[in-house]
C-alpha cells in the first residue's frame, strides 16, 4: 500500500480511501465496502481521526468525513520528515560517540575520515580553539566556510599568545576583498603571512598535535577531510609546511591609500604600499589579481608596476622582484 511508509496500517488506509468517496458515512456503511467487520472499521476510523485524516460528527450513529488528502497526507509526510530529521540527528550523535570510543580504544589510529561538511567545520573549530602554541596553515580556495568568518576568533587566539603562520595561495590573496578585510587585519594582529604562487593543498596544523587536510583538491573535495593525529604522517605534513614557508614571499603589514605609492621621504626605503606591491609581484600574481587584492583598477595597477620598475631601474617584472629582494624589500 502507498501510505504504510507514513505509519498507516493497510486496513486504515483502505478505510480512508473508501471514506474519501463516501463522505458523512457511518462505520456500518463503510464496513461492507472495506470488507471489514464493523468493530474493526470503527477502530480504523478512530485511528484516522487521531491522525487528522478524518473528522467525526456528533450524533447517533456518528458519521465520519475524510479530511482533504492534500492537507491530511501532507501533514503526515511533514510529521514523518521531522521524525527522519530527528533520526539523522541521533545518528550524528551516535557517530560522535563511536568516533570518541574509537579514539579511546584505538589511540594509535593515525587518520580519521570526516565525510560530512558539518564534521569538517566542527573539527577545524575544535582544533583551533584548543590550540595552545601555534597554528600553521595553507590557505587556498575552495572554502568550506566564508573566508574571514573566523577572523574575530583568530585575533582572540593571537592575543592570548597563540602564534599563527599562514601561507596564502595567490588565488586566496586575489579573492575579492580578502586582502583588506581579512588577511591584513590578521597580520596587524600578529599573524605571520607569506604568499606562494600555488600551494599543493589546504592544510591546518595545530600545536604539532593534529592536522586536517581535504580529501581532494577537486571541486567539492573540501567537504570531506582527513583528520591526522600524532604520527609519521603528521611529521611529513609539518615538514611540507616548513619547506613551503621557506619558499614563500613575506607579506608585509600594509594598508591601501589614495597615493601613488613610492618611497618614504628622505629614507630611500619603499613605503608599505610599495612593499605590498613587490610582495604580490614576487608571489606571481597577475595584474588582474593584484588589482582585485588591492582594490585598484587594472589600469592603475599597471601604472604603479611601471612606476616601480622605473624607480628600480629595471625592464621586466622578474628583474623588479629580483632587485627588490636584493635590496631587502621582501
Amino acid at each position: 500500500m502507498t501510505f504504510n511508509v507514513l505509519g498507516l496500517a493497510e486496513e486504515t488506509e483502505r478505510v480512508y480511501a473508501v471514506l474519501v468517496h463516501t463522505p458523512h458515512a457511518t462505520a456500518s456503511e463503510l464496513a461492507g465496502a472495506c470488507e471489514l467487520s464493523v468493530p474493526s472499521t470503527t477502530r480504523q476510523l478512530a485511528d484516522l481521526v487521531k491522525e487528522g485524516l478524518a473528522t467525526r460528527a456528533t450524533g447517533r450513529p456518528p458519521r465520519f468525513t475524510a479530511v482533504a488528502p492534500d492537507i491530511a497526507v501532507t501533514a503526515l509526510i511533514r510529521r514523518r520528515e521531522k521524525q527522519l530529521d530527528e533520526a539523522r540527528s541521533q545518528v550524528h550523535r551516535l557517530m560522535e560517540a563511536h568516533r570518541e570510543a574509537s579514539r579511546i580504544s584505538s589511540p594509535d589510529l593515525a587518520v580519521e575520515l570526516l565525510t560530512e561538511r558539518a564534521d569538517v567545520s566542527t573539527a577545524v573549530q575544535c582544533m583551533t580553539t584548543q590550540a595552545q602554541r601555534e597554528i600553521r596553515a595553507f590557505d587556498r580556495p575552495p572554502y568550506v566556510d566564508r573566508p574571514g568568518s573566523n577572523l574575530d576568533e583568530q585575533i582572540k587566539r593571537q592575543r592570548r599568545g597563540v602564534a599563527h603562520r599562514v601561507i596564502y595561495d595567490r588565488a586566496a590573496v586575489a579573492w575579492p576583498g580578502r586582502l583588506a578585510d581579512d588577511i591584513l587585519p590578521s597580520v596587524r594582529a600578529g599573524e605571520q603571512a607569506r604568499v606562494r604562487t600555488e600551494l599543493p593543498l589546504k592544510l591546518v596544523i595545530c600545536d604539532s598535535r593534529v592536522a586536517i587536510i581535504p580529501i581532494s583538491s577537486a571541486p567539492g573535495g573540501q567537504l570531506a577531510a582527513y583528520l591526522v593525529k600524532s604520527s609519521p604522517m603528521l611529521v611529513a605534513l609539518e615538514a611540507l609546511f616548513e619547506v613551503e614557508w621557506e619558499r614563500a614571499v613575506p607579506l608585509p603589514l600594509t594598508h591601501r591609500t589614495a597615493t601613488e605609492g613610492g618611497f618614504e621621504s628622505g629614507t630611500g626605503e619603499p613605503d608599505q604600499e610599495t612593499r605590498s606591491l613587490v610582495s604580490l609581484l614576487a608571489a606571481g600574481l597577475t595584474d588582474a589579481a593584484i588589482a582585485r587584492a588591492q582594490g585598484w583598477s587594472e589600469r592603475t595597477t599597471q601604472r604603479r608596476i611601471h612606476r616601480l620598475m622605473s624607480q628600480l631601474g629595471v625592464n621586466t617584472r622578474f628583474q623588479a622582484g629580483l632587485t627588490a629582494a636584493q635590496r631587502g624589500w621582501l
